[in-house]
């Protein structure tokens, strides 16, 4: 049994090392890739013959964290793996966009990339050491993928750039971003900034590429001495020359009028009248074996060389706008009476509806992570219903590209969102698309940031997003602003970008070729910034400002801070005190174990009430202070009187007033309410106040 290993010392904090050899020998190729005491096992596998399933790849990505890396036994009530996490199938997600364009044309055999966290220290990040070891098993292995490629995630703390953050520096950072390139190009971006400008998220693409090359070296070494197999033999897919000569005589013809057709619904009519009319022909007149679907393959094949030719020589987009315009767009706020926050986005064929719903902390998500339990008070949920594209589909939950979709826009505006301590709800957007012609994505950035608005929630800024496409050539290339469908399906990029008017908040970038050059992201985000800008006058012109008021219908929460050792004082003994106050007042009330007190009520004038109980039952009462004091026991020697909630003291017969008193109560009353002095506070807490000094 023969083991390779190799290790790259200064990748971040801690070397990275790859071996092979020892596990999992059946698979086309195997990694474990370890950094700390954090391992991933990456496997592949693919197919011995194609797949029939048409001309594209089968890729299949998984990514598991296992409950035992880190000591955990699965939580609920089964104890065993289920479906994955949404932050394991967004982690798949980036793993699979760097990868696949990267696979030769024609390659069409099944693939599955499985990565494994088989041991995590609770420190070191798995995600980016998982896009390493599949990039690494692919170069080791006898499937054919020659393009070598890294990744790493930066961060940025007091200014400073840190490659491959922990958990706690990720957390501290203003930046959140995975840079995966080949040596001479980036293949895929995801990133999270706090408002960023784009040379500085340049410069981090800049700084991430030589540790990048550094991997890279290191996996050619590791395949050079001996980790590696001979590449197999697999067929590519070549087309049927006969049926794809007789498709392009026919559709060339037609080619100039369906370009011109903006609308895509008439587009896709006249479309399948065409393929309709062609596969009659060829079937029954010429007598060809071939399928309408084999005929449809090679029609977006040759329709979309006619539309890059047309953008690249010409200049000219399939629904006649300029490279750097945005189809129309409508804004609408409030368009929902029963709802916290409502607003719907419009640009060209693509319509997103984006709503508020306000919750209490028990709302909150909690999450069983790598790095432990925790909570979130924002989401945001993304669904792409089947009549958006005019389909008929089974709806069974949210698909892994509505996950992502949504995870993206939730990174665009999620440093926008108030803290708890400043906003005290827990706040969910559900970005409904009622249409979708390309980047709707982008368009729920836009809604959310409107709805949030809307429902008087007191984000830091509006936020707003677009998608930029790419048709590249032997002559150049063009970049193109807010692309359609048909320009995202023929082009060789999706590069959006989200931000304020002062920054960058996310970026997300997919490719079809192999990598774009420093001069084409420039150019991207140059583009990007300016149609961000220009989005953002068409959302303000609708709503500026968070309004001033939240809906009637939203739940009246107020947050307030006590010192922890007083949270017994507030629940009571066996929570006979929190049961007080959630019957007298009509209010729900949850603590947290900092010390934040969180209280729900229907009405206004209920949550101050429960409120002022609770702030007079936790704080601290001082010498020279005057309250209204309520006097609840007379005796011979003076009063007692009630000053806040928990809180009562004495008003000694000789602080009642400068005259004798022979009898306290020919000057005071029970239910009396005087002003009255703290004089003195004894070392067991009992208060001593006086009438005459106030």
């Amino acid at each position: 049994m023969n083991s390779f290993s190799i290790t790259i010392d200064q990748i971040g904090s801690t070397p990275l090392t790859f071996s092979s050899g020892l596990y999992a020998r059946q698979a086309n190729g195997s990694v474990i890739v370890s950094y700390g005491d954090t391992m991933v096992l990456v496997t592949v596998c693919a197919a011995k013959q194609p797949s029939t399933a048409g001309g594209f790849l089968p890729l299949m990505v998984e990514y598991q964290e296992k409950p035992y890396s880190m000591g955990k036994i699965p939580g609920g009530y089964i104890k065993k793996e289920g479906r994955p996490k949404d932050r394991e199938i967004l982690s798949a997600r980036v793993i699979d966009r760097t990868i696949r364009p990267l696979f030769p044309k024609g390659f069409i055999n099944e693939v599955q990339v499985i990565a494994m966290v088989l041991s995590s220290d609770r420190t070191n990040i798995p995600d980016v050491l998982a896009i390493n070891g599949a990039a690494c098993a692919l170069c080791i292995s006898d499937i054919p993928f020659e393009n070598l490629l890294g990744a790493v995630r930066v961060a940025r703390i007091g200014g400073k750039l840190i490659i491959n953050p922990t958990y706690e520096q990720r957390d501290s950072s203003d930046i959140d971003f995975i840079i995966c390139a080949t040596r001479e190009a980036v293949v895929m971006l995801e990133g999270e900034f706090e408002e960023f400008s784009e040379d500085e998220i340049i410069e981090a693409i800049k700084y991430a590429h030589p540790f990048i090359i550094r991997i890279i070296e290191a996996q050619e070494k590791f395949r050079a001495e001996g980790a590696g197999k001979e590449k197999g033999n697999y067929p590519l897919y070549t087309p049927n020359e006969a049926v794809e000569k007789a498709v392009r005589e026919s559709v060339t013809p037609h080619l100039e009028k369906l370009f011109k057709i903006a609308d895509r619904d008439q587009r896709h009519e006249e479309t399948k009248t065409l393929l309709d009319g062609i596969f009659g022909e060829l079937t029954e007149k010429r007598e060809m074996e071939t399928t309408l679907d084999e005929i449809k393959s090679y029609y977006y094949e040759i329709e979309g060389e006619f539309v890059r030719k047309k953008i690249l020589e010409e200049n000219t987009r399939p629904d006649g706008r300029q490279l750097n315009e945005i189809r129309p767009i409508d804004c609408k706020v409030g368009v929902l009476p029963r709802t916290h926050g409502s607003a719907v986005f419009t640009r060209g064929q693509t319509q997103a509806l984006a709503t508020i719903t306000l919750g209490t902390a028990g709302d909150e998500q909690m999450l069983e992570t790598l790095e432990g339990e925790k909570s979130k008070h924002f989401m945001l949920h993304y669904l792409f219903p089947p009549f958006s594209v005019g389909e008929v589909k089974f709806m069974r939950g949210p698909s892994r590209r509505e996950l992502g979709h949504g995870a993206l826009a939730e990174k665009a505006v999620t440093r926008m969102i108030p803290s708890k301590e400043e906003f005290p709800y827990t706040i969910r957007i559900v970005s409904e698309i009622l249409e979708s012609n390309g980047s709707s994505s982008m368009a729920t950035v836009c809604a959310s940031s409107l709805s949030l608005m809307d429902a008087g929630i007191p984000v830091r800024k509006p936020v707003a997003g677009i998608a930029m496409g790419l048709v590249s050539g032997k002559k150049g290339f063009r970049v193109l602003t807010d692309i359609a469908g048909a320009e995202d399906h023929h082009g060789d990029m999706d590069f959006k970008v989200a931000g304020t008017d002062k920054g960058v908040t996310a970026v997300q970038v997919d490719i079809k070729i192999t990598g774009l050059s420093y001069d084409i992201i420039k150019e991207a985000f140059s583009r990007a910034k300016e149609a961000r800008l220009s989005i953002l006058e068409k959302m303000n012109a609708a709503l500026s400002a968070p309004r001033t008021e939240m809906s009637r219908y939203a739940p009246k929460i107020r947050s307030i801070e006590i010192p922890i050792d007083k949270i017994g004082v507030v629940i009571g003994p066996g929570g006979k005190m929190i049961r007080q106050l959630t019957r007298d007042y009509n209010v729900n009330i949850d603590i947290d174990d900092a010390g934040i007190v969180s209280i729900v009520a229907e009405s206004a004038e209920d949550l101050e009430r429960a409120a002022k109980h609770i702030i007079g039952l936790t704080r601290e009462v001082e010498i020279g202070e005057v309250f209204d004091a309520k006097v609840v026991k007379i005796v011979p020697f003076g009063a007692f009187c009630d000053i806040l909630p928990g809180k009562s003291g004495l008003i000694h017969v000789s602080e009642i007033t400068d005259e004798y008193v022979k009898d306290v109560n020919d000057f005071l009353k029970l239910g009396d309410v005087v002003k009255a002095k703290v004089i003195k506070i004894d070392p067991q807490g009992k208060i001593t106040l006086s009438m005459k000094q106030v």
